[in-house]
């Protein structure tokens, strides 16, 4: 991860005089934080000398990211006692406690903090620069809690026009195996998690339209988006950065940054054009489950173009096998372990009143109604946990089985892809899908919990 020192030391970094810091402009004063990656010589030693003696709560942000980035002990050491010192803590050399105190409190990062992220971080890729530059006053969340994953724009590859294959030809997958399912206008896909686990997004067009798929290795969920909005194409990839542990997406045209739980640009130049991504419903269920349920989808090819371990659980093994995040949030709520999955109904209204369910509960229970922002919802589960949501009207229904609902009146209703039917009446499904309970509170913290 930590290859910026060697590629810092290279340049030549500017001498600049110990004024007092007010006297310096933005960009002098990044020039000054840029100083202290440079390892050794002058302009290092009298930058550093520069901070202790004119040390202010703005220089945390920075700090932190330098900490971070940084692999060399004298270095990451002076950071660390400087940032001791001014602040009252002591988190010795450890960025992410740094971070996760930092978040707690009101952000205090200078004007010039988008610009010192973009030429620090475009160092390690050059087109990481242009998520920051220019970019201090266009954001919707805060910029000092976008951390580096650790990969370049696209290092972990999104699989563009996929090879899809008819079941029959899916000789690697077995009936257990984990799939994301998605139905659009009766076309049926299946995307299988032992693939996505590497590659963490597709695009492919389903039913006549563009679909990104984005799975959040970290917070455990697949959300499908249409790639069109307000009439315009956005060709998304992952940026290689991350917001409260859940990955950001970027467009290639604008490279603005996007919030994947939300589908919606955050920082860059789309962030005031009233975006949002509309989203398609997917299920998470076994293979066989899925295959049966929908015997005329199409598969994920494993030629995928890449060489991979495409085994079940290869990828991130050991992150699933625990509950301890690999990257700090600001806040853990312990009403459920942080790798809880939860299911979410994302209907109209969802934001002002989010609910979240334990995919467990689901598993007991077949048939679930509630009310969210004053709509009546219903989930159903199959026997192998996948769960649909579908508005229920002012219906109430009382059992589910051979694939068909009953009502409290003896009405019948037909399960369909998009809708369930009685005769002449449609209640339609609900976009939804599964997450890890510490990525969903990190997002909305006043979640309704159903466990």
């Amino acid at each position: 991860m930590r290859f910026v020192t060697f590629l810092l030391s290279i340049f030549l970094f500017p001498t600049l005089p110990l004024s007092a810091q007010g006297e310096l402009s933005d960009t002098e004063q990044v020039d000054m934080l840029y100083n202290l990656l440079s390892v050794n010589g002058e302009p290092y030693d009298r930058s550093f000398t520069f901070f202790e003696k004119n040390w202010n709560e703005s220089h945390l942000a920075p700090f932190v990211d330098l900490l971070f980035v940084s692999d060399h002990p004298k270095t990451r050491k002076k950071l660390t006692r400087i940032l001791n010192e001014n602040t009252g803590q002591s988190f010795k050399v450890d960025p992410y406690a740094w971070w996760k105190w930092m978040w707690l409190q009101p952000s205090t990062y200078p004007s010039y903090y988008a610009e010192f992220k973009s030429r620090v971080y475009g160092n390690v890729d050059w087109r990481f620069e242009k998520y920051f530059k220019g970019r201090s006053d266009s954001h919707t969340i805060r910029l000092d809690e976008i951390v580096w994953g650790g990969v370049s724009q696209d290092g972990i590859p999104p699989l563009r026009d996929p090879k899809m294959i008819k079941p029959s030809k899916a000789k690697y997958l077995s009936k257990n195996d984990i799939v994301f399912g998605i139905v659009i206008d009766g076309d049926a896909r299946a995307y299988p998690k032992r693939i996505m686990g590497w590659h963490e997004m597709f695009v492919d067009n389903i039913a006549d339209r563009r679909i990104a798929g984005v799975y959040c290795t970290l917070c455990g969920t697949m959300i499908a988006y249409d790639s069109e909005a307000n009439g315009v194409m956005h060709d998304l990839g992952t940026s290689g950065f991350l917001y409260r542990s859940n990955k950001l997406m970027y467009d290639k045209r604008t490279q603005s940054l996007w919030n994947t739980i939300e589908g919606r640009p955050v920082v860059g130049p789309l962030v005031d054009q009233n975006i949002e991504l509309k989203t398609y419903p997917i299920i998470t269920t076994t293979w066989g489950d899925w295959k049966k349920t929908y015997p005329e989808t199409l598969v994920l090819s494993s030629d995928t173009g890449h060489s991979r371990n495409y085994s079940p659980g290869a990828a991130y093994r050991r992150y699933y096998a625990t509950d301890d995040l690999m990257f700090p949030v600001p806040k853990k709520d312990a009403r459920l372990k942080n790798k809880t999955e939860v299911f979410i109904i994302r209907s109209e209204g969802y934001r002002s009143d989010p609910l979240a369910i334990t995919t467990r509960f689901l598993k007991k229970n077949n048939i679930y109604q509630d009310v969210i922002d004053d709509k009546k919802v219903i989930v159903i589960t199959s026997k192998k946990g996948g769960s649909r949501a579908y508005n229920a009207g002012d219906h109430t229904f009382v059992d589910y089985k051979n694939s068909q609902l009953t009502d409290d009146r003896g009405g019948r209703w037909i399960i369909g892809p998009d809708f369930i039917r009685n005769g002449n009446l449609k209640l339609e499904r609900i976009p939804s899908h599964n997450i890890f309970w510490f990525a969903w509170i990190n997002t909305y913290p006043e979640t309704r919990i159903v466990k």
